[in-house]
């Protein structure tokens, strides 16, 4: 894996929501940084380490979730070391009984799939389906990472991009959350 910058010269080889995720950043003006890893697609918080490293970032993990009913859904971005506690988030956003939503709600809200969840899925959610949810340490980074909506490829730029021009031009106002990862 190597550190690039922006978008990939050759796009030959890439998913059309791939494309679109780095179409959408060049039209912001977002200033990104890039490592391609197709041998290893980042299917775990291991393996976002190797890409970590590179980027000299924190890939976040990205939860979708919804309620009981399925009739509301949300995008949960929280630190990948910190524990995922249902109970924490459900009391927080006054929710019961917080689940994963179906792959199928995946596809159709963000048009993504399992392993490749990332904020910038959000993009794809016209409608405002689904909620943005931030844990509160994410804030506190200088730089966010995640994928642009396929898991061979990691980006990274400045997490006040994220909250003052990506999540504005996507008109989102996320719920931002303080998780302990605690019973």
């Amino acid at each position: 894996m190597e550190l690039m910058h922006g978008s990939p010269a050759d796009l030959s080889n890439r998913s059309e929501r791939e494309i679109r995720a780095y179409a959408f950043l060049d039209r912001l003006g977002i200033s990104f940084d890039r490592t391609d890893h197709p041998d290893q697609p980042a299917t775990s918080m291991e393996v976002c380490a190797d890409v970590d490293a590179v980027l000299r970032v924190h890939i976040c993990k990205n939860l979708f979730l919804c309620n009981r009913q399925q009739t509301n859904f949300y995008l949960l971005v929280m630190p990948g070391e910190k524990p995922f506690k249902t109970k924490e988030l459900s009391k927080q956003m006054g929710v019961s009984r917080l689940s994963f939503a179906t792959e199928e709600y995946m596809a159709r809200f963000l048009d993504l799939h399992p392993g490749s969840v990332s904020v910038l899925g959000l993009m794809n959610d016209g409608e405002h389906r689904v909620q943005l949810v931030v844990d509160e340490d994410i804030l506190k980074e200088e730089y966010f990472g995640c994928h642009p909506c396929e898991n061979t490829s990691s980006i990274r730029f400045a997490t006040k991009d994220l909250f003052g021009v990506i999540l504005p031009a996507l008109n989102i106002e996320p719920v931002i959350v303080h998780l302990e990862g605690l019973d």
